[in-house]
């Protein structure tokens, strides 16, 4: 267990012990492409490097991070989004996370702060999805003790009465991405999963539009993906568009570098947008409509055009090709590197681990209240 590490130096003080959560269906580093894992990934190997010792409790077998790897069950991918396979994962850490090993936890699952109050140790928990409907009221019950932290100052702002404590932005190791070595070349690419929310038929008509050849490398796996690539799709397809499926990691990378730009014409508040992240990485430019998170990602004129509207995409498409993929690429690694993304949580690591005793206070407080009756 962590007990067993003894980091003395890190960044900004000693290393911390840091326990790291996933839900039980995810497997840290995706054996294929996967968004929440890659980040998690990156974030491990950059706090390892910093000098922090990092044990990550998961469901599966490890794949290989610097992290220690604590394994509670199988790993249960055909039961995603389901409640008792990650309460049982949750209740499992939290046999195992003592104060004796661990300084802080971090917990990337969707439940857990609503559990994370059972430990001895501060937990942060990052929101990785909406915090909206359904989801923002499950974390409006947030156990005390527990602080959020948003991936997007978008992101905060759709519900700011929830108890975030900061935010930090989501990063890949640039390292790992390839650079483009053709601008301006090459289709425009779209990449997704096939919803309503991620607009593929607004992607089809802008590039049509201006006769650019398109790319749709979708995700569809689930019926609703499959019912809606079927039914608005599909009919939509033509010679100037292919479609390709399920890509991994490797194959996503290779069309984001080969692709002349990628297309967001997303309808929705997306939170953050990895795959913007990454595409800048290539030195591929991103055009993407003003919704959630883009406007913090890409620097229209810069890095990409953020456009008001659908009417303005195809105009957008154009004008991408004078964007310069150095210029892209610099971006990521100033802003949305893994190192910076490992120092932000680091800082609110400490700022929990410094009011955990008044955080416990109140936790205390809050039992006594609920345990008390009337004489």
């Amino acid at each position: 267990m962590a007990g067993n590490h003894r980091p003395t130096v890190g960044s900004t003080g000693r290393g911390l012990r840091i326990a790291m959560v996933v839900p039980p269906w995810l497997s840290v580093p995706p054996p294929g492409y996967g968004g929440l894992e890659q980040v998690v990934s990156s974030l491990v190997e950059a706090l390892a490097e910093q000098g922090h010792a990092v044990t990550l409790f998961g469901a599966g077998e490890h794949h290989g991070t610097p992290a220690e790897f604590v394994s509670t069950a199988e790993l249960q991918f055909d039961r995603l989004g389901e409640s008792l396979p990650e309460l049982a994962h949750l209740a499992r850490v939290n046999q195992l996370v003592t104060a004796a090993d661990f300084d802080v936890v971090h917990d990337h699952s969707t439940i857990g702060p609503l559990v994370a109050g059972r430990r001895a140790v501060p937990t942060i928990a990052t929101v990785h999805g909406n915090p909206v409907g359904e989801y923002g009221q499950v974390l409006s019950d947030t156990d005390h003790g527990v602080g959020l932290v948003a991936i997007s100052h978008a992101q905060r702002r759709s519900n700011p009465g929830l108890p975030w404590v900061g935010t930090v932005h989501n990063a890949v190791d640039v390292a790992d991405i390839p650079r483009k070595r053709n601008p301006g070349r090459g289709p425009v690419l779209w990449l997704a999963r096939f919803s309503p929310d991620k607009g593929p038929e607004l992607a089809i008509q802008a590039c049509r539009a201006v006769g650019l050849p398109l790319i749709l490398a979708g995700k569809c796996n689930e019926p609703a993906e499959h019912r809606y690539y079927e039914e608005v799709v599909e009919p939509l397809l033509g010679p100037d568009v292919t479609v390709v499926f399920n890509a991994d990691r490797a194959a996503t990378l290779r069309l984001l570098v080969d692709s002349r730009c990628l297309i967001m014409p997303i309808r929705w508040a997306e939170p953050f947008g990895m795959v913007m992240v990454e595409a800048m990485a290539t030195g591929t430019p991103v055009v993407a409509l003003d919704r959630g998170a883009v406007p913090e990602l890409v620097r229209s004129g810069l890095t990409g055009i953020v456009c008001a509207s659908p009417a303005e995409l195809p105009e957008a498409l154009r004008a991408a090709e004078r964007i310069d993929p150095a210029a892209c690429r610099a971006h990521v690694e100033e802003n949305f590197s893994a190192g910076r993304m490992a120092l932000g949580y680091e800082t609110v690591y400490r700022l929990m681990i410094d009011s955990a005793p008044v955080r416990s206070a109140a936790r205390s407080v809050r039992a006594d209240a609920m345990s008390w009756k009337p004489s």
